[in-house]
């Protein structure tokens, strides 16, 4: 039995609607040429080989609507937020709290009609600014009934809840990893571990696994 020819489609979503490290990383993976997909035996083996397509779309309020109806069938989306910035506001609306746009934002593509089986993959990035941060400002400047300690664990697991809250679909797992950019090597375990669980997606839609 041989896999039938596929490639994996994956919206990566900046809330800032900046292209980062992260993303240029998980770029390269489009670039591998398609070839012969492997069959069940060589699965492990060939799992590098599934070309991947990557599309960097734009976070900020006008570009959402030109975008957010074409990716009905992508196998993920990476949804990335910069987790530092729940003290700063929006570049276009002085009013609105960054963190709180950017959950806002989350919840409306996850629970979209268009992503409704959709593998969601959250980074929150930024995470040694956060830890600098944490120590000075309270995070209850975006989260006023946050009633923990102002310690980086304490108030990643917080937000982390928050987000997941926001799933509506209680059978659909969102996949959070807490990203430093700049840390090379723990992005590429990171987007090791995020390629490993969208092939083996894919591979369960095939049934195989």
């Amino acid at each position: 039995m041989r896999l039938p020819r596929r490639r994996v489609d994956v919206v990566e979503f900046n809330e800032d609607g900046e292209t980062d490290e992260v993303v240029r990383k998980f770029d390269k993976f489009s670039r591998i040429p398609e070839q012969e997909s492997p069959n069940k035996e060589e699965v492990e083996k060939s799992r590098k080989a599934v070309p991947f397509r990557v599309f960097d779309v734009g976070g900020q309020r006008s570009e959402r609507k030109k975008w957010i109806h074409c990716f009905e069938d992508v196998n993920a989306i990476i949804f990335i937020a910069a987790i530092s910035e729940y003290d700063q506001v929006l570049f276009e609306d002085e009013t609105t709290n960054r963190m709180v746009e950017s959950m806002r934002l989350f919840e409306s593509i996850c629970n979209s009609r268009w992503f409704i089986n959709t593998s969601m993959i959250l980074f929150l990035n930024k995470k040694d600014l956060f830890a600098e941060k944490i120590q000075r400002t309270n995070i209850t400047i975006a989260f006023p009934d946050y009633k923990g300690a102002q310690t980086y664990d304490e108030a990643t697991a917080f937000i982390e809840e928050k987000f997941e809250g926001l799933n509506a679909n209680p059978e659909k797992t969102i996949y959070i990893h807490q990203t430093c950019a700049t840390d090379t090597n723990q992005v590429q375990i990171i987007l090791d571990s995020v390629i490993d669980m969208i092939i083996q997606a894919n591979l369960q839609g095939c049934g195989l696994y």
